[in-house]
């Protein structure tokens, strides 16, 4: 049998130079997925657009910021979201400009939170351990430079 999963991307936005992540602390709305919860801005694919176009808009219409070098992060399935079908789910990342605004567009909130904060809020653990695969892929590439 095939699992039919809701196609999904998100962004996680690391600043320079602590690694804190834009975090959007979403709605506390019954049977909404990940209600009351912290989490890296993103959402549902529309019809047939890419992965790619999907977590550029839906980054913008939450926050009203535009990223400029999204790398693929993770590819991976979630089966087990509360209030959710299966999901697809594409995580992206970059790097804040330090130039444009972040407002919250969406949620009860927007802001950038520091790694060491992590497990004192309540967010998801697979998105803590996303958020840490895009700060070794970011400080990789510093090393590079």
């Amino acid at each position: 049998m095939t699992i039919t999963r809701k196609r999904v991307s998100g962004i996680v936005l690391l600043r320079e130079p602590d690694g804190a992540a834009l975090l959007q602390h979403r709605d506390d709305k019954p049977g909404l997925p990940h209600a009351n919860l912290w989490v890296p801005p993103g959402g549902h694919c529309d019809g047939d657009e890419t992965w790619l176009a999907c977590a550029d808009r839906e980054f913008f219409e939450e926050t009203g910021y535009r990223c400029h070098n999204l790398r693929l992060l993770a590819d991976l399935d979630v089966d087990d979201v509360p209030d959710s079908p299966p999901l697809h789910l594409k995580v992206f990342w970059d790097v804040y400009d330090g130039i444009q605004a972040v407002t919250c567009h969406e949620g009860q909130a927007l802001e950038f939170v520091d790694r060491s904060r992590a497990l004192d809020l309540a967010m998801p653990e697979y998105l803590v351990k996303l958020w840490d695969q895009a700060l070794s892929a970011w400080y990789a590439g510093q090393s590079t430079r």
